[in-house]
């Protein structure tokens, strides 16, 4: 197939969710170009979150509770300057997506609406039509997109491989745009692909999202830290669908119970906090009530009648499959939902390659630790979106950009796994990289890989499952949403993993990452 060259004198975005689409906004007035994979708005999974966004909005909050509340989620390895610097920047970040048009629900005295969700010690989370967040938010995003005259968006373009100069630096991408190959050209790279969940049986998000982005980085050269930590939303709806819906977590900040099949609230067993904990526990209570007769939400009492108001998209997902939440228990089970690891990025977006800046799902700052807080990832998707957009057109002049194309080097053309073969990564990935994991269940795993690469070498999805499993494997610890069965203790010393994808590859035993924060550029 012939390729086509396209030299782009200004930022190239990797992805349109509301982390993509954040960095845009803020790179005027240099021109910059935007992959959507699909229609915009569409696939994404900022446009399925539920929740909302979890910011410091009330008299009786402050930035530094947020960022407390996040360290203590993420299990003893969150980086407290990007804690810190997140959560400082919550409540401005919303009060601007509020008068970009994003329909926050207000008190009559127009303060915002604030729902409590698992492990915040209060009410924190701003929410749109209940549980509408993701969706409205990205509508408004979208919106101010399409009006902004130094955005160009492609749509069905999809990324493939990065390209690098001779110097090691990355100066573009390999593009598949609706069905052409194009290799882009641009001075600056920002991914914003998005997560993982699709490499995943059981799923909340998007089913084509399986890490790409963190795979294309990983096979340029890049750092990658904590691939191993990959968040559970312990309630989803067991339905048999794919993805699977979700049932927000703020039904049970709204007082709605989790009950086994004899009306028991088991996750008092494992937490005081009960439904409130942080999301790995929880994620282990249902899974384990799950493999012994069935989970049940239970919003009967706390919500009744005004469930299809209060969480219109959770009746709607119930209703069509014939289970009525006002008065029957929501049959529950964890799915992949958030990917903790991916780029190592700092936070400003840089990356260990120059040339290259990572943001949102597919970036690990540390922000989110071992354990992402409720609701703090629309946040981190806008909030370092627009910290990233600013810092990537420093530098950036109107002068031509001109790329050494005969010296360009260029990436291999990833091969697609067939349907067949997916559904058995998908099947073991969940059963086991899933919520319990063990040494044995992880060696099963990379041996399927070993098994699947020889067919498809070199495939997106088959490189961020080797990190994924790999660093499980060697991480012999339990700590946030990583439980081993066979390692179930923690280390009194949290530390994250980094790692290159020439080190995973030739991995054998111990771990040889780098563990220290100089893999980074920054």
């Amino acid at each position: 197939m012939a390729i086509d060259v396209h030299i782009h004198n200004g930022p190239l975005v990797i992805g349109a969710g509301l982390a993509g689409l954040s960095v845009a906004l803020n790179t005027s007035p240099h021109k910059t170009l935007v992959l959507a994979p699909v229609a915009l708005g569409v696939a994404c999974s900022s446009a399925w979150a539920q929740g909302g966004i979890a910011a410091a909005l009330s008299p009786e909050d402050s930035p530094k509770d947020h960022a407390e509340d996040t360290i203590h989620a993420g299990a003893g390895i969150v980086d407290e300057l990007a804690a810190k610097t997140l959560t400082d920047m919550g409540p401005e970040t919303v009060r601007k997506l509020n008068a970009m048009g994003a329909p926050f629900d207000h008190k009559p005295d127009g303060s915002f609406v604030l729902n409590r969700e698992a492990a915040h010690g209060l009410a924190r989370v701003a929410r749109v039509g209940g549980d509408l967040a993701g969706k409205a938010i990205l509508e408004a995003v979208v919106h101010q997109t399409l009006n902004s005259p130094h955005i160009d968006v492609w749509e069905r373009a999809t990324a493939l491989g990065l390209i690098k100069s001779a110097d090691d630096t990355v100066i573009g991408a390999l593009v598949d745009h609706a069905g052409k190959l194009i290799e882009v050209y641009a001075p600056v790279v920002i991914m914003a692909s998005g997560g993982s969940g699709g490499l995943f049986a059981v799923t909340t998000n998007p089913a084509n999202l399986r890490g790409e982005g963190m795979a294309m980085a990983a096979l340029a050269g890049a750092v990658i830290a904590d691939p191993e930590f990959v968040q559970f939303h312990p309630t989803a709806l067991k339905f048999g669908l794919d993805p699977a819906p979700l049932a927000t977590e703020a039904l049970r900040g709204e007082g709605a119970t989790l009950i086994d099949q004899n009306g028991h609230r088991f996750v008092f067993d494992d937490h005081p906090e009960g439904e409130l904990a942080p999301r790995d526990i929880v994620a282990r209570a249902v899974h384990k009530a799950d493999l012994n007769g069935g989970a049940f939400l239970d919003a009967r009492a706390a919500i009744g009648d005004h469930f299809p108001a209060e969480f219109p998209t959770v009746f709607a997902s119930c209703m069509a499959q014939g289970v009525d939440p006002r008065t029957q228990p929501m049959p529950v089970a964890p799915a992949a939902h958030y990917h903790m690891g991916g780029i190592g990025s700092d936070i400003f977006g840089h990356t260990s390659l120059k040339g290259l800046y990572a943001v949102g799902e597919c970036a690990s700052t540390g922000v989110h630790g071992a354990n992402r807080l409720a609701s703090n990832s629309l946040l981190e998707a806008a909030a370092f979106g627009e910290r990233i957009g600013l810092d990537a057109i420093q530098g950036l002049t109107a002068d031509g950009f001109a790329p050494d194309i005969a010296k360009a080097v260029r990436p291999a053309m990833p091969p697609h796994l067939s349907e067949a073969d997916l559904k058995t990564l998908r099947d073991a990935m969940t059963r086991y990289a899933g919520v319990v994991r063990d040494e044995a269940g992880l060696r099963t795993l990379l041996s399927l890989i070993d098994s699947l690469d020889q067919g498809y070498p070199g495939a997106l999805a088959l490189v961020n499952a080797r990190l994924i499993a790999t660093c499980a494997l060697h991480r012999r610890e339990s700590r946030g949403s990583h439980y081993r069965s066979d390692y179930p203790l923690t280390e009194a010393t949290g530390a994250r993993t980094y790692i290159t994808w020439a080190q995973a590859l030739t991995t054998a035993g111990e771990m040889t990452a780098c563990t220290s924060q100089d893999c980074l550029t920054s």
